[in-house]
């Protein structure tokens, strides 16, 4: 008896379903699988016949069982295929009173454990995704990853703890148990709150504009001029994410295997801290069977970048790209993989005098291009001792924050036809269309960018942050003090 079942497979953010067949045919009792699976689904020949034969199931001797999982030229990886070939296996040779039709329309996910147990697995969230996009009405996973896929509406979830419960339930001996809802991560607590930072008043300017309209940032200052505490201040003001944007996060987050079984859906927007000690690889993502990198996982969030002249040049220029596009392509034998990068890059680093080399080498590591697609440069000067010792705090964090919201609000409101959400999204059209310029700030920006040599990709993205800049103050029109403020974080000294 030929009996199919239905898998899926992760390929970048997407993926692919699987059909997972099992034959059988006279010969020694074992398992064989095929259908270029790694060394995880050719070990689920144990786990299957352990976990079976615990379950009280016992397959009759004699019979080679093949199990061919397709398409073949898709490659397979990780015990999430246990499930449904253990189903295949007990359908094939006739263990079970279910007949093939009671499977039909139903997507399985699941590790099986030596006892029958069902074991949490990665991408669940893509999975039932995609069983939406395929017409595939109901998916049977792990118990821990229920609330995982049943943030997803419209999709019939089955979450059982082991295989003879979800036999059960698939007979209709059982009710299916009800699937609590979906916890949120827990609202974290900021590292900082811009009313504790002393000075600084340019820096927190810029920063809150990088937030409102997702630009990036360089900052340059001394050792001690608080670079680093300014960073990590910024998540205290970055708007809270949206339905859709929870996600897209958190479907970043399951692939890559982070999701916390207990809280399935991440609502905090990623603050991820890279080292210069880290790779390539590790920033864009990779591996035989690339999975998300840093960048990915800064998506909708923040990439914060520490000594950025300490960064090897060639890890610095892989960023270009996804900062362009917003997402990072990474091409192997088997295929290419698309992951989202759409991240706001914070970078911090110490003037040529404070590090080890020239300003030549600076030039050398972080190259015109890279620094051409920063928006916001700012040198961070030491506080004066007078500031420090100022009583009373400066202005708070939820307040900054409710300027940005109000600001995202609009941009939101005036992108609504484009399907984009932020100024840094908009392209050359949409500059014409949403950001014209009165004849004073064309002058003014015209004599800036013979001045300052800015490029092309320059120019239109002072417009875009003298957008922004209209958004914070409310201004339906860019005018010459909008321009003349984003003109400002173009410059920087040691860096150019």
């Amino acid at each position: 008896m030929l009996t199919k079942l239905l898998s899926f497979a992760n390929i970048g953010l997407d993926g692919e379903i699987i059909t997972v067949e099992v034959g059988s045919t006279p010969g020694d009792s074992g398992i064989c699988i095929v259908g270029l699976g790694d060394t995880a689904v050719h070990e689920s020949r144990q786990r299957v016949r352990l976990a079976l034969r615990s379950s009280g199931f016992r397959l009759p001797t004699g019979q080679t069982t093949t199990v061919n999982l397709a398409p073949a030229d898709v490659k397979k990886i990780g015990p999430r295929y246990d499930l449904p070939i253990a189903l295949g296996v007990l359908l094939a040779h006739d263990v079970i009173a279910l007949e093939q039709k009671q499977f039909a329309g139903t997507l399985f996910i699941g590790e099986l454990a030596l006892d029958g147990s069902l074991r949490h697995v990665s991408g669940v969230l893509p999975a039932t995704i995609a069983c939406r996009k395929q017409g595939i009405r109901r998916i049977v996973v792990p118990a821990v990853n229920g609330p995982e896929a049943a943030l997803i509406p419209g999709i019939d979830v089955v979450a059982a703890e082991n295989i003879t419960e979800l036999l059960a339930i698939l007979g209709g001996e059982k009710p299916a148990p009800e699937i609590p809802p979906p916890a949120s991560s827990p609202a974290r607590q900021a590292d900082m709150d811009f009313a504790d930072i002393r000075g600084q008043q340019h820096a927190k300017r810029a920063l809150e504009i990088a937030a409102a309209g997702g630009h990036n940032v360089l900052m340059s200052g001394a050792p001690g001029a608080g670079k680093t505490l300014l960073a990590r201040a910024l998540r205290s003001i970055l708007p809270p994410l949206t339905q859709e944007e929870s996600i897209e996060v958190t479907q970043v987050y399951s692939i890559a295997n982070r999701l916390p079984s207990d809280t399935p859906l991440l609502t905090e927007r990623p603050f991820r801290i890279v080292h210069h000690t880290a790779s390539g690889v590790s920033i864009v993502g990779g591996g035989q069977m690339p999975g998300p990198g840093e960048i990915s996982l800064a998506h909708r969030g923040v990439l914060f970048l520490d000594e950025l002249a300490e960064f090897p040049p060639h890890v610095l220029e892989v960023l270009r790209q996804p900062l362009e596009d917003r997402c990072i392509t990474i091409t192997r034998a088997q295929g290419s993989f698309t992951f989202p990068a759409d991240f706001l890059l914070v970078a911090a680093m110490n003037p040529p005098q404070y590090t080890t080399g020239s300003p030549e080498r600076i030039r050398r590591r972080i190259s015109t291009p890279l620094l051409d697609r920063i928006d916001l440069r700012i040198d961070v000067l030491p506080v004066p001792v007078d500031e420090l010792q100022k009583r009373g705090t400066g202005e708070p964090s939820a307040t900054i924050l409710a300027r940005i919201v109000a600001a995202r609000e609009r941009q939101c409101s005036r992108f609504r036809e484009r399907g984009i959400r932020t100024n840094k999204e908009m392209g050359v059209r949409d500059l014409e269309k949403f950001c014209p310029l009165d004849a004073p700030s064309e002058h003014l920006l015209r004599q800036a960018a013979e001045r300052m040599n800015l490029s092309a990709r320059g120019y239109h993205r002072t417009i875009k942050v003298a957008r922004t800049i209209a958004d914070l103050a409310g201004a339906d029109a860019i005018g010459v003090s909008h321009i003349a403020e984003a003109l400002q974080y173009r410059q920087m000294t040691g860096v150019e």
